[in-house]
């Protein structure tokens, strides 16, 4: 019996997966990864939306090589976020998920491709749950307020970049989101089909997925609904304005 272990890896910035050649130059780049061995053993797994995963890479190696990665981009902050997973090898054994690790008959290089792939769309999806909740936590004290007092702020400006950068925030999600889709490698293997779909219920992936889209359609209809209650009041006051001048004008009329 022989037992992998895939550590992953996820940075706030996303990279292209032609910059993760340029750091892995004897890499072997698919569609959707970069896929290169590392010298001493191992290998690594390189993703755009910007998570890496070790295989059987030991914990001092992939600390060398992660600082190795941010001296030659240094853009790269420190990770945000970490996955691991097990996989074992057992013949006799039926494939599944048994006590939170993989159980396999044989790990072929395609099947390391999958469970290293799901690994790292775990962590980088909880990054962006994290900018989720913050988002929407955020947007919950914008609606609490309106429920109190019943209005806005009139000093619309916070309103507006906080705005600017919800919707920032959920562009990114939403463009991020498009990339964790299923590996090509399990239409051509039907066991590995059929593990995927178990990796992502272990990872709870189609739960978390449908949660960020939940939140993120909530924190959009609530952003509309503060907006049009100040932009209404702006409304108001201004029509509130124009009647006084009215008035004032009448009253000067009068006055002559």
């Amino acid at each position: 019996m022989r037992e992998s272990q895939f550590n992953a890896v996820a940075f706030v910035e996303n990279v292209s997966l032609r910059d993760w050649a340029t750091l892995f130059p004897a890499g072997k780049r698919s569609t959707h990864e970069l896929r290169s061995a590392l010298a001493g053993g191992g290998e690594v797994f390189a993703y755009p939306f910007g998570a890496v995963v070790f295989r059987d890479v030991p914990p001092a190696r992939r600390e060398a090589e992660l600082e190795r990665l941010r001296r030659a981009y240094p853009a790269l902050s420190p990770p945000a976020t970490q996955e691991q997973f097990s996989v074992r090898e057992d013949s006799t054994a039926k494939a599944g998920v048994t006590e939170g690790a993989l159980v396999l008959d044989q790990l072929s290089e395609d099947r390391m491709g999958v469970v290293a792939h799901t690994v790292a769309q775990s962590a980088a999806l909880e990054y962006y749950e994290r900018i989720v909740e913050d988002l929407f936590a955020r947007t919950d004290k914008l609606v609490d307020r309106l429920e109190m007092r019943g209005t806005v702020s009139l000093w619309t400006r916070p309103l507006h970049r906080f705005i600017g950068a919800a919707v920032g925030a959920r562009n990114e999600v939403l463009a991020v989101l498009h990339l964790l889709d299923k590996p090509d490698e399990t239409w051509e293997d039907p066991v590995m089909n059929r593990i995927y779909n178990e990796l992502r219920a272990e990872f709870d992936l189609a739960d978390r997925f449908q949660a960020l889209e939940l939140k993120l359609r909530s924190v959009q209809e609530a952003l509309e609904l503060v907006l049009g209650v100040a932009r209404d009041r702006r409304l108001l006051l201004l029509e509130i304005a124009i009647v006084l001048l009215f008035c004032v004008e009448v009253a000067a009329g009068l006055l002559r």
